[in-house]
């Protein structure tokens, strides 16, 4: 289906493809970003096209299943880095489009979508986590939170364990501030690493109505 420009309307997700895909154009304002979310669709480029997507089955965290690995634990123990949140949004999205990624050639951050979760930010829906050492940005990650959701869109670390580090610490703050449900939208043996888990895609959606 191809988003009209005038509506915010997207098609139900249990409409998408196979392999999630829901929808084509549109643009990134606000408004549109906001209700994707809600839905549990999101944005990813393919050229100068947006496409939008609700796979099936959705990878999730539920935060009290946060896995910590030893060396994590240990570097948690010793305060290794300085851990903030909405202290340098722009930096982080900046550098988690730039930064090379292992098979991976080029990056689904265009500067449409920089540019629009800067202005995201600006009105308080997206957000940043940020870890420093000696000073400097070693590593970070940022996302979406609407209600009781945070919507995890990317990360970047410049140092040893550094994302790692940000993410145990955000997902535990999110906790505090009781975020009950963590977006991770697709599978890695990474995620996996932290306890997310595949749930079937209407049951992340019945999870969404109850949560926002």
């Amino acid at each position: 289906m191809y988003l009209l420009p005038n509506s915010q309307i997207f098609p139900d997700p249990q409409n998408a493809t196979e392999e999630g895909l829901l929808a084509i154009g549109g643009d990134l304002t606000p408004r549109r970003l906001l209700e994707a979310y809600k839905q549990g669709i999101f944005p990813w480029y393919e050229g100068d096209i947006i496409l939008w997507w609700c796979p099936d089955p959705r990878c999730v965290l539920f935060p009290e299943d946060l896995k910590i690995n030893k060396t994590v634990r240990k570097l948690l123990k010793e305060e290794a880095f300085e851990f903030t949140t909405n202290t340098a949004f722009a930096k982080v999205i900046h550098h988690c489009k730039h930064i090379p990624r292992e098979g991976q050639e080029g990056t689904w951050i265009t500067s449409e979508m920089e540019d629009a979760y800067c202005r995201m930010h600006e009105l308080g829906f997206a957000h940043s986590a940020e870890v420093w050492k000696d000073g400097e940005l070693a590593g970070g990650l940022y996302g979406v939170r609407i209600g009781k959701v945070f919507y995890g869109e990317s990360m970047f670390s410049f140092t040893s364990n550094a994302s790692r580090y940000a993410f145990v610490k955000y997902v535990q703050q999110l906790k505090e501030e009781g975020v009950a449900l963590i977006d991770c939208q697709v599978h890695t043996s990474y995620l996996e690493s932290f306890g997310a888990k595949m749930v079937p895609r209407t049951d992340f959606i019945e999870r969404l109505r109850s949560l926002i």
